[in-house]
């Protein structure tokens, strides 16, 4: 059967054409050296271009990572070999190589060493702790050298290609070739050593079209592959899948079974001629160069081939080796996170390529899948207990021995006891079938679910499936998506009655022998069920579990891991990575059965549960609670004092906050709970939690309120010496005590602004503060500081001051404050302005003195004309009567004056504020 694998391609960057890839070991990067000089370090992740570098004019054919020193080594026609930084793109090195084009570089895995081949038919070996001096020539080829591999089972050995139609092997410590395979009818392009197994393979492509096979021990031709069209430029072994990867100028590239070297896959994707492969170890990528650009592939899938049964026993498959390791093994001194350190045991080896291997329920089987094929072998001594083909193969979770197979897109076979028992046969396509308590089979965009037993259609799903889950109970599954799971109950009971009934079952099943549960917008990558909680890992790379709906994150890890299962005794989950290291995460049951129990609304049990969970444990168990809105609970749970905090302040536990706050004597925490306080009306807790913050703006804003003066007053004090001067100038405005506004405005060096203020509040203060102004202004404006006025030089540009300063003298007699209570009864005061009323009196006054003094002129002429005649006596009556009428008259005048000046006393007794708009209550 053919090795099942899909190509995915992961990345497309157009580019010059492609002479020499490498991908780095650890970070998402491809470096690409071009034929137009340049070398590009593309980010296959983004598939963004991250770097470039300039190299040269000429093609450059070569390059590679060298990691631990943060290099890349590149080598080009000019004969020259450079060395850069990539991290800071800096030139370490640059250096002439050989006398002819350079064709490749090799980096030894573990020495300071290199390698460098070229048209000049030599090959040489560089030392880069050694000032990179060239340590040794090896010569006996007799055209150019085209490739050069170390053999990573003996790095001190490493092979060449040549188009002298040869392959040489050589050793670090002699200048002449251990021996030579011949056998190529044209020139050699490339090699490549096998790293797996214990095959001692090396692989050589040629421009006869063909791919050779050697083993280098025996020096003999294993294989020659014959299906390329044009000259074989790339050759290699895929590191981790039993592949062999070609390339060529017929612009294709094949891939071959290593087993039978049956050719497996060809792929073209219209890139013109293949240059440079590259394949990630520990990973199934691969790069590949063409004239146009760089591809990536993904092939297959990266998860590994292993199962671990109910009692912590683990299987797994390296290549075609199948090893165990047991979980017991361990010790009880686990880390979270921590790898684990098992003895691992060779059980044997498998006929058939594993992708992928399952224990059965019990745990006495364990199936290997691969090669279209299926192996179900002991568990215990790896011996064969039947086989067959299939394209899938699936394990029922009620018996252990049965199981099922997909033959094809329309047919599955369902075995019991290593015997054929039915087969189900469709009208729709079958692309893969799940395991558990029924028997799933997904078509393109929906999946049905089957009985083992009958084979009857339970449901219908219209969803695409791509891995399925199911509880160990068998109520309980999970369905996962591309990009979400579903969450579902099986309802037995709906199906029986639904068979008892005797009513003909539709294509569609049972509409009620499922129920969705939930709904969550999260990637699967694996999974299990433990308990009703369904744990699994994501693509993001978290560790999570689904309750009720509600994801709760167990770990963040750095690189992908697979989950094998929960054992329940060690209250651990237990996951393996790519490269076969297990890995361990504690999480107690108990915690899972209490949060089951709260979503159930079964808080009896959950209150029996609660003794058990350890205190390290209490605060997810609050965290819990207070996601499915049980604060109150979480408040008597919870055992972080800040979580406790944050909790009796939302359920407004205002004395539990109160004692938290004092134990931690937090400013956040006493601002946060006079917050709270001021909210509900409790004013005296308020002041004290602002107090203990130090927080004045919200004790201004209590003492304002409360109308408490002295407070206010020594608030104002405590602003001034703290440095809070803003607090300090409001305490002093709202007290009215304007000089201390202007002394705090001084000595914030706000000078000008205490000038205006001055002007304004204080006038008898404004000469002092205008020279202080002047002295401070000459050091950085002469010019400015003579040009500012001062009243007492400058009378005739104040004109109103002499006013200002008596209404400054009467105010400060007669000013009041008066509480916000009584607002009512002082508001006009808002309106007056005391410089007008003084002016409007001073008017009035004169205006008397002037009527007054005409008055008295008018009598002293009426006196000297009495000493005329008798006939004048009739006039001068009447002159008597009217001067009356004007004395009348001013004295009327007067009265209303001196009315008015009591007036304008009795308002300043009621005023509260300096001038208009200032007032404050």
């Amino acid at each position: 059967m053919p090795l099942r694998f899909e190509t995915k391609r992961k990345m497309s960057a157009r580019s010059d054409r492609v002479k020499s890839l490498d991908i780095h070991p650890t970070e998402p990067w491809i470096l690409a050296c071009l034929y137009n000089g340049n070398v590009f370090l593309w980010n296959y992740k983004t598939q963004i271009l991250v770097k470039t570098f300039e190299v040269c004019e000429v093609p450059v054919r070569t390059g590679k990572f060298i990691p631990r020193k943060q290099w890349i080594i590149v080598g080009s026609d000019d004969t020259m070999i450079r060395v850069y930084n990539y991290n800071t793109m800096e030139r370490v090195r640059v250096f002439e190589a050989h006398s002819d084009y350079i064709r490749c570089i090799a980096v030894h895995p573990t020495l300071p060493y290199i390698l460098s081949s070229s048209d000049d038919m030599t090959i040489k070996l560089w030392d880069w702790d050694r000032g990179w001096v060239n340590t040794q020539l090896f010569e006996g080829h007799s055209h150019y050298v085209m490739q050069m591999v170390f053999n990573p089972k003996d790095p001190n050995t490493f092979a060449t290609a040549s188009l002298d139609r040869t392959t040489k092997v050589w050793g670090l410590g002699s200048s002449t070739a251990h021996f030579t395979l011949e056998g190529h009818e044209k020139g050699v392009n490339c090699l490549d050593y096998y790293s797996g197994g214990e095959k001692p393979y090396l692989v050589t492509g040629s421009d006869d079209k063909t791919v050779k096979v050697w083993d280098y021990q025996n020096k003999t031709c294993v294989q020659t592959l014959e299906a390329h069209d044009h000259n074989v430029s790339v050759v290699s072994f895929h590191p981790n899948l039993p592949l062999i990867i070609s390339g060529s100028e017929d612009s294709t590239v094949r891939f071959w079974n290593i087993t039978t070297f049956r050719l497996e896959k060809t792929i073209n994707y219209g890139w013109e001629r293949v240059w440079a492969l590259a394949c990630l170890k520990g990973s199934n990528k691969i790069a590949i160069g063409y004239d146009e650009g760089t591809i990536m592939l993904k092939l297959g899938s990266e998860e590994p081939s292993v199962s671990m049964d109910l009692s912590g026993k683990i299987v797994w498959a390296r290549n075609c080796e199948i090893q165990t390791a047991n979980i017991k093994t361990a010790g009880s001194d686990i880390v979270d996170g921590e790898r684990i350190s098992l003895p691992v045991k060779d059980l044997g080896s498998c006929e058939v390529f594993p992708q992928s291997i399952k224990h059965n329920t019990n745990g006495r089987f364990i199936v290997v899948v691969g090669d279209g094929e299926y192996i179900i072998y002991t568990a215990l001594g790896l011996k064969n207990k039947s086989y067959g083909s299939a394209l899938d193969f699936v394990w029922a979770t009620e018996a252990g021995d049965r199981y099922a197979t997909r033959e094809s897109t329309s047919k599955v076979k369902i075995f019991k006891n290593f015997k054929d028992q039915k087969s189900i046969t469709t009208n729709y396509s079958i692309d893969g079938i799940f395991g558990g308590s029924l028997l799933g089979m997904r078509s393109a965009n929906s999946i049905y679910f089957y009985d083992w037993e009958d084979c009857n259609v339970i449901r219908k799903i219209d969803v695409s499936a791509k891995a399925v889950y199911w509880s160990e109970s068998g109520d309980l599954v999970t369905i996962a998506c591309e990009s979400n799971f579903y969450v579902l109950k099986y309802n037995r009971e709906a199906f029986a009655k639904a068979l008892e009934s005797g009513v003909k079952i539709e294509e569609d099943g049972v509409e009620n022998a499922f129920e969705v549960l939930h709904e969550v917008g999260e990637r699967v990558r694996t999974a299990t069920w433990v308990g009703d909680c369904f744990v699994y890992t994501n693509t993001n790379n978290r560790i999570n579990y689904c309750i009720g709906g509600q994801v709760i994150t167990v770990a963040h890890v750095d690189r992908q891991l697979y989950i094998l299962g929960y054992i329940t005794k060690d209250n651990r989950l237990y996951l393996i990575d790519k490269s076969l290291n297990v890995i361990s995460y504690c999480i107690y049951l108990s915690v899972l059965n209490y949060q089951s129990a709260i979503f159930r609304s079964d808080f009896e049990v959950a209150a029996k549960l609660l003794p058990k969970i350890p205190k390290e444990n209490r605060l997810k168990i609050a965290q819990f609670l207070e996601a499915q809105g049980h604060k109150e609970a979480a408040l008597e749970v919870t055992t972080d004092p800040d979580h406790r905090f944050e909790l009796a302040i939302q359920v407004r536990k205002l004395q539990i906050a109160y004692e938290i706050a004092k134990e931690s004597d937090s400013e956040i925490k006493w601002k946060q709970l006079a917050d709270l306080a001021l909210s509900t009306g409790q004013l005296k807790l308020a002041e004290v939690c602002y107090t203990n913050a130090q927080d004045l703006g919200g004790l201004l804003l209590i003492y304002t309120s409360c109308a408490n003066l002295k407070a206010i007053k020594q608030l104002g004090s405590t602003a001034s010496t703290t440095g809070k001067y803003n607090i300090a100038f409001l305490c002093a405005l709202i007290t009215q005590d304007t000089e201390e506004c202007s002394n705090l405005l001084c000595k914030t060096g706000r000078i000008p602004e205490a000038a205006f203020f001055a002007r304004t509040y204080l006038p008898s203060k404004i000469s002092e503060i205008v020279q202080l102004w002047r002295d401070t202004l000459k050091n950085v404006n002469p010019k400015a500081a003579d040009a500012l006025a001062d009243p007492i030089e400058y009378s005739n540009l104040f004109p109103d001051l002499e006013l200002a300063l008596r209404a400054e003298q009467y105010i400060k007699k007669n000013q009041q404050i008066h509480p916000a209570t009584s607002y009512m009864q002082h508001k006009d005061q808002n309106l007056r302005n005391i410089i007008e009323e003084i002016q409007h009196l001073e008017l009035q006054n004169q205006i008397l003195d002037q009527q007054k003094q005409e008055i008295c002129q008018d009598q002293s002429n009426n006196n000297n004309s009495n000493s005329n005649s008798n006939s004048n006596s009739n006039s001068n009556s009447n002159n008597n009567n009217e001067l009356k009428r004007s004395i009348s008259q001013v004295e009327m005048v007067q009265q209303s004056t001196n009315l008015q000046k009591r007036k304008i006393d009795n308002n300043n007794n009621n005023k509260s504020s300096i001038t208009d708009g200032l007032l404050k209550f």
